[in-house]
C-alpha cells in the first residue's frame, strides 16, 4: 500500500490556508520543520518558536530541495529554476496549528487505531510496554523518545503516512489546555491515564488542578472509545464517570479489572505478580525496577488484552523488556559498582518509588544516592524536597549527595534531621561537583542511585561513574 500523500489543494483545505504559488495537484508525502534536515520534495512548515522563527529559514529549505513552504506571511516571490517548478507557498493564519491540522488529517486517513497515554509519571515506559505487547499481533508505530507536546505529537502522527495498524503515543503537558489540544489532534481510540502526581506542581495550585488538566484526555470521546484508568489513584477515578465511552481499570485494588496479586518486590531483580484479567490469569515477572513499573505493566497489559493479545504473549514480552536509557536502567559496572541510572527526570512521587527500590535491595556493601533538585514545583518545592529527604533517611542510605539550589539543600537538611549522619550527607551546586564528590565516596561493592530533573543534568554523574568504574 502506498504511503499517504496530500495534494497542495487538500493541504490548503485542511489548514484553511491560501495557495499563493505552485500547482494545486502537487502531491506531498513528507513534512519538515527543520531546514537543516529537509529532503527533496518535503513541505517545510515555518514554525515560530521561542528562540527561532522558521520564516527566517524558508529560503534555505527551498534551496535544500523542499517542494514548498507553509507560512503566515509571503516571502519574496519564489522563482522556478533548473527545470524545477515554482515552489509551493501555502499561507495560513498559524503555522503550528497548520502542522496539527495536517497531522490530524494523516491520522484519519491512515486507518490506524491510536492509543494515547497520559499521566504524571510512567508515560514513556507504559508506551514502550504497550507497543511491545501489541507488536505480537499488529504493525505498531510508537512516537520516539518523548515527542509528546504540541509540536512533537503532530510530527509523530505524520509518520502514520506509512499506514501502521496501531499507533501508541504519549501526551505530555505542564499547563491546562495542552492535553485538550493533543487529544484533538490524535483523536485516540484508546486513552490510558496512568496516574496523577506532583510533577509540574509549580504551574498549578494543587494536585487536584493537575488532575483536572490531565482529565482533558477524556474529552471528545465517542461511545466506541476505551479508557484504561488507574483504579489505585483516587484523583483519576474521580474523573472516570464523565467519560463517554467504555472504561476498564488496572491496579492492585480489588475492584480493578486488570489486577495484580501475590506481588513480589524483588529489589534489583524487579517485580513479579499474578495478574488477573477479564480473559484469564497469568504470572508476570519483570526486571523493571519498582512497584511503579508494575503499575505501568498492568496499564499496558490492560490495553493489550482488550486488543486481543494472548496473556502468554504479554507474559513473555514483559519478561524481556528492559528500561530505556536513564529511566531506571540497572548498570552493573565492571569496577564493582551497581548503578541505578534514573537520571532522565524526577518528581517527588517518582523519587520516593526509586528510594523504595533501593531500600528493598540486598547484597550491596553500602547504598548511595545522588539526588538532583526537582524543578517546576513552585511554592511547594521546599515542602516536597523535605518530604523526600525524610524518605531518603528511611531508605537506609549510607551516603546522600544532593545537587542544585536551595530545595536540594532542604532535602539534605531533612535527611540529616531524620537520622542520616551529618558527615555522610553532602550538598553541591552542580552535577559536575556531584560527580567529583561521588568518586571520593563510592567504592566497589556499592549500590548507587542517580536521579534528578533534566535541568540539573545528573546524567553527568552517571557518565563519570561509568568511566571511572569501567
Amino acid at each position: 500500500m502506498e504511503p499517504i500523500a496530500l495534494t497542495t489543494a487538500e493541504l490548503a483545505a485542511t489548514t484553511e490556508g491560501r495557495l499563493l504559488s505552485g500547482p494545486p495537484d502537487r502531491r506531498i508525502e513528507r513534512i519538515s520543520i527543520d531546514s537543516r534536515s529537509v529532503s527533496d520534495g518535503d513541505l517545510f512548515i515555518a514554525i515560530r518558536g521561542e528562540r527561532f522563527d522558521g520564516h527566517e529559514f524558508v529560503a534555505a529549505a527551498l534551496a535544500a530541495g523542499a517542494a514548498g513552504a507553509v507560512v503566515t506571511k509571503a516571502p519574496a516571490a519564489p522563482e522556478a529554476g533548473h527545470g524545477r517548478p515554482a515552489p509551493v507557498l501555502l499561507q495560513v493564519s498559524d503555522t503550528t496549528r497548520a502542522l496539527q491540522d495536517i497531522a490530524r488529517e494523516v491520522r484519519r486517513r491512515s486507518g490506524a487505531k491510536v492509543v494515547a497515554i497520559t499521566g504524571s509519571a510512567g508515560k514513556t515506559t507504559t508506551k514502550e510496554l504497550t507497543a511491545e505487547f501489541l507488536s505480537a499481533k499488529y504493525s505498531v508505530f510508537r512516537n520516539k523518545g518523548n515527542l509528546n507536546n504540541h509540536i512533537g505529537l503532530p510530527l509523530s502522527l505524520l509518520e502514520l503516512r506509512t499506514r501502521p495498524e496501531v499507533a501508541v503515543v504519549e501526551l505530555g503537558m505542564n499547563h491546562p489546555g495542552e492535553i485538550r489540544t493533543l487529544v484533538g489532534v490524535a483523536e485516540p481510540d484508546v486513552r490510558v491515564w496512568t496516574n496523577v502526581g506532583d510533577a509540574h506542581l509549580g504551574f498549578f495550585v494543587s494536585a487536584d488542578a493537575i488532575a483536572d488538566a490531565k482529565g482533558e484526555i477524556l474529552e471528545g470521546a465517542r461511545r466506541t472509545d476505551l479508557l484504561v484508568a488507574n483504579a489505585d489513584d483516587p484523583r483519576v477515578m474521580a474523573h472516570v464517570p464523565r467519560f463517554a465511552g467504555r472504561t476498564i481499570t488496572f491496579g492492585v485494588s480489588g475492584r480493578a479489572n486488570v489486577r495484580a496479586t501475590s506481588i513480589q518486590h524483588r529489589g534489583l531483580d524487579g517485580v513479579a505478580a499474578t495478574v488477573t484479567t477479564p480473559g484469564g490469569q497469568v504470572h508476570l515477572s519483570t526486571s523493571l525496577l519498582g512497584l511503579g513499573n508494575l503499575s505501568n505493566v498492568l496499564a499496558a497489559a490492560a490495553v493489550a488484552s482488550e486488543l486481543g493479545i494472548p496473556l502468554d504473549a504479554i507474559a513473555e514480552r514483559t519478561a524481556s523488556m528492559r528500561p530505556a536509557a536513564h529511566r531506571g536502567a540497572l548498570l552493573r559496572l565492571p569496577g564493582g559498582v551497581t548503578l541505578i541510572d534514573d537520571s532522565y527526570n524526577s518528581s517527588p512521587a517518582a523519587l520516593k518509588q526509586s528510594l523504595a527500590t533501593v531500600a528493598a535491595a540486598t547484597g550491596s556493601a553500602r547504598k548511595t544516592a545522588v539526588l538532583g533538585e526537582m524543578l517546576e514545583l513552585g511554592e511547594h518545592a521546599t515542602r516536597l524536597h523535605r518530604e523526600c529527604g525524610r524518605a531518603a533517611a528511611d531508605a537506609g542510605l549510607d551516603v546522600l549527595i544532593t545537587v542544585g539550589g536551595d530545595p536540594a539543600k532542604q532535602l539534605a537538611d531533612a535527611a540529616r534531621a531524620a537520622g542520616l549522619p551529618a558527615a555522610n550527607v553532602l550538598h553541591v551546586g552542580t552535577s559536575e561537583e556531584a560527580a567529583e564528590v561521588a568518586l571520593l565516596r563510592i567504592r566497589p561493592g556499592d549500590l548507587v542511585l542517580v536521579k534528578g530533573s533534566r535541568g540539573i543534568r545528573t546524567d553527568v554523574v552517571v557518565e563519570r561513574l561509568k568511566v571511572e568504574f569501567a
